[in-house]
């Protein structure tokens, strides 16, 4: 496998390194020891599928609070996401800060998400699907989200979302306070 760090630290993404011939090719899609080799999460928990049947179906920004944050391996199995990751660390050098990636059933390429970044996806194309693997089990009390056009972020999609959730659409506007974050609803 091919790591890639990116702009975030501890978000990378990661290729496959093929052996092809006539036949196709065979590739490693996942190693413990070489995630462990590159200083990685390498234990997970769950897999989770997400799958989509319209074009521009907006999933996110999902992310959950201490001490359940999850690492998340994400691939696109089906398809095609615009991948969007939002630092919500405060101690990060890159807090509020973000970076797309585009994940497609095509370019086999994977995303790891980092504990305390939150994750979003818009689908490029109708029958799109997602897998990952988190590294900590589902806590509904846990959850928490960041609205996917928060002014706070200024986030260049590249296509207004036809299909969103209530949920993901009515998150509370994000509030960067010294000592951390608070979503607006925290406050009342």
């Amino acid at each position: 496998m091919i790591f890639r760090s990116t702009e975030i630290p501890d978000c990378h993404t990661v290729e496959l390194e093929k052996r092809e011939d006539e036949r196709g090719f065979f590739a490693r899609g996942w190693c413990s020891q070489e995630f462990q080799d590159h200083g990685l999460p390498d234990r997970f928990v769950q897999m989770n599928i997400s799958s989509n049947r319209r074009q521009h179906t907006l999933r996110g920004f999902h992310f959950q609070t201490a001490p359940y944050g999850e690492d998340k391996l994400l691939r696109c199995v089906r398809g095609a996401v615009y991948d969007v990751v939002l630092d919500l660390r405060p101690d990060s050098p890159t807090f509020m800060g973000h970076i797309t990636v585009e994940l497609s059933a095509a370019n086999y390429r994977m995303l790891l998400v980092p504990k305390g970044c939150a994750n979003a996806f818009l689908t490029l194309a109708d029958g799109t699907e997602v897998t990952y693997l988190v590294s900590e089990f589902y806590t509904p009390a846990a959850e928490c989200g960041v609205r996917w056009n928060d002014p706070a972020f200024d986030i260049k999609w590249p296509a207004e979302p036809a299909v969103i959730s209530d949920k993901d659409r009515s998150w509370p506007d994000f509030v960067a306070k010294p000592i951390g974050f608070l979503m607006t609803a925290d406050l009342e």
